[in-house]
């Protein structure tokens, strides 16, 4: 298993995205981060943390379920009693700026069925996607406006992220045939 991101660089690259957000949205005023369940909720938090460090300002922080939108809901792992999730959003998204954060981009689903979840709670200005992995292989047209690591990768392998919080590390490891 190659070990495509260890905890440093990790770290070093939601520092990256942190000031790339505020480069971008001149700040933090309206700004408003969701993590989708389940490694984008800590992500979230962690960019909320830099952004805090670098300006001084908090960023409002929410959580996102979104398994009753997925559109593979009977094929999907979860089966057909699918284990849904709390959200947590304490906070109002209309007319801010949502920063939607997940783990890996892939085929680009997830963030579908995350956008129609988040639409459900309002209307935003502006909602700018996040990730820490990009790996390709788009089957809906979605980008990233902010991206941690871009991989190469077959559609035969797959990207494990293991946070801290959820799995007792941190690291990016590519696994399968290439």
């Amino acid at each position: 298993m190659p070990l495509v991101m260890d905890a440093d660089r990790m770290s070093r690259a939601l520092t990256r995205i942190a000031h790339e957000i505020l480069e971008r949205n001149r700040g933090l005023d309206e700004l408003a981060l969701v993590g989708i369940r389940t490694r984008g909720v800590p992500l979230a938090r962690r960019l909320a943390r830099s952004l805090k460090d670098i300006n001084g300002d908090e960023v409002p922080t929410g959580a996102l379920d979104i398994t009753l939108y997925r559109d593979d809901l009977m094929r999907h792992p979860v089966g057909p009693q699918p284990v849904v999730r709390s959200t947590e959003i304490p906070f109002s998204i209309d007319n801010r700026k949502i920063l939607l954060v997940d783990d890996v981009l892939y085929t680009g689903r997830t963030i579908r069925s995350a956008l129609d979840a988040l639409i459900d709670f309002g209307r935003p200005r502006a909602i700018q996607l996040v990730v820490l992995i990009d790996r390709g292989h788009r089957e809906l047209p979605i980008k990233a406006d902010y991206v941690g690591k871009n991989i190469p990768t077959s559609r035969k392998q797959s990207v494990q992220v293991r946070l801290l919080e959820i799995d007792g590390v941190d690291e990016v490891v590519l696994e399968g045939e290439a």
